[in-house]
């Protein structure tokens, strides 16, 4: 690592810097708009929010003791599954909405912290690795995504 605060890489600066590269490096065609084959990226990252949203809520409702550190996450969560909704239906307003989360049935191990910053900690990657191939109108959203699932697995550590 580097000598001081200064000089050190973290996910959110390699991200902050992804947004402020031009358009041409980050990906952006010059031939116009062209229409992604596969489905969208954010589909899976959105589908990760409300599974997050729901091991989170999960692991509060084993533990009340946990709503203080994980409810905001909840609805952070809940909110970046929203927001990547709505960012797939404005790209493509025929694409089907992801099903809400269902609840994991009820074993004998009860989700906890570790697993819910688990969850989240990998959540943040997929993010990151997904807004690097975004073209540049879908990067900032990805990218705040994936800063705040690193920012709350950090604080769940």
């Amino acid at each position: 690592m580097g000598a001081g605060p200064g000089t050190t890489w973290t996910r959110r600066r390699v991200l902050a810097g992804l947004l402020l590269l031009p358009p041409a490096v980050a990906g952006c065609s010059l031939g116009g708009p062209s229409r992604p084959t596969g489905p969208d990226p954010l589909i899976a990252l959105a589908v990760a929010a409300r599974a997050d949203a729901a091991l989170a809520a999960a692991a509060v409702a084993a533990d009340p003791g946990l709503a203080e550190a994980l409810q905001s996450l909840v609805d952070a969560r809940i909110q970046h599954a929203a927001a990547l909704e709505a960012e797939i239906a404005r790209l493509d307003p025929d694409q089907p909405t992801p099903a809400p989360a269902t609840p994991a049935p009820l074993s004998a191990t009860r989700p906890g912290r570790a697993e819910v910053q688990r969850a989240v900690l990998a959540s943040g990657r997929a993010a990151g690795e997904v807004a690097l191939g975004l073209p540049p109108e879908r990067v900032g959203l990805v990218a705040s995504v994936a800063a705040c699932c690193g920012t709350y697995a950090e604080v769940l550590a």
